[in-house]
């Protein structure tokens, strides 16, 4: 079973930080990077999301498209990873793994979905 795993972070915060706290936070990252590799339930690799995004809404007679997030939060979708466990206990085990669950301050957390295939044509 596949699993999409959300990082949420403060954007804001995260384009404040210094060049010296930004190395500091990935040389913090690395070993917990690392472990998460060698857990083997990796699927997709960690990816960041540019800050730049818009959303594609149903519309009356063609698809809108706006500026902006669906929804208004303090945190957004920074990035992304999918793992592939045999269950939600394990996909959380395996993504608390992630730095951003260990680096507060510019990340809010982790949100851990199962991917759901729509079979059709």
């Amino acid at each position: 079973m596949k699993f999409l795993c959300l990082i949420y972070g403060d954007l804001k915060k995260l384009a404040t930080l210094s060049k010296e706290e930004m190395a500091a936070m990935r040389k913090a990252s690395a070993p917990r990077f690392d472990e998460l590799e060698k857990s083997g339930a990796l699927f997709v690799p960690t990816s960041g999301l540019g800050p730049e995004y818009a959303s594609i809404r149903p519309g009356a007679d063609a698809p809108t498209i706006t500026d902006g997030p669906f929804v208004e939060t303090k945190e957004q979708v920074g990035g992304l990873f999918i793992l592939e466990a045999p269950d939600l206990k394990e996909a959380i085990r395996v993504a608390s793994l992630h730095p951003a669950a260990h680096t507060g301050g510019v990340n809010a957390g982790i949100e851990v979905r199962p991917i759901v295939y729509w079979a059709g044509k």
